[in-house]
């Protein structure tokens, strides 16, 4: 997972603005996939949500101006 977090920190806000809204999108269709049935799996679901949740946070820390650690 720091593999993941390092990519996603070399990347600028508006790309992580484009990753932001990919993710969403593929949230929505997961979503979309687990009531209607056709679910893949429940961890790519999950992967997917926490993946956003990084995204959104580089944002906010690119927006408050926070360096990252190390």
């Amino acid at each position: 997972m720091p593999r993941r977090v390092e990519k996603l920190q070399q990347l600028d806000a508006r790309e992580l603005e484009l990753q932001e809204k990919e993710l969403g999108e593929q949230l929505f269709r997961l979503r979309f996939q687990m009531v209607t049935g056709q679910a893949e799996s429940l961890k790519r679901m999950r992967e997917v949500r926490r993946d956003l949740a990084r995204v959104k946070t580089l944002l906010r820390q690119k927006e408050l101006g926070i360096k990252h650690g190390k």
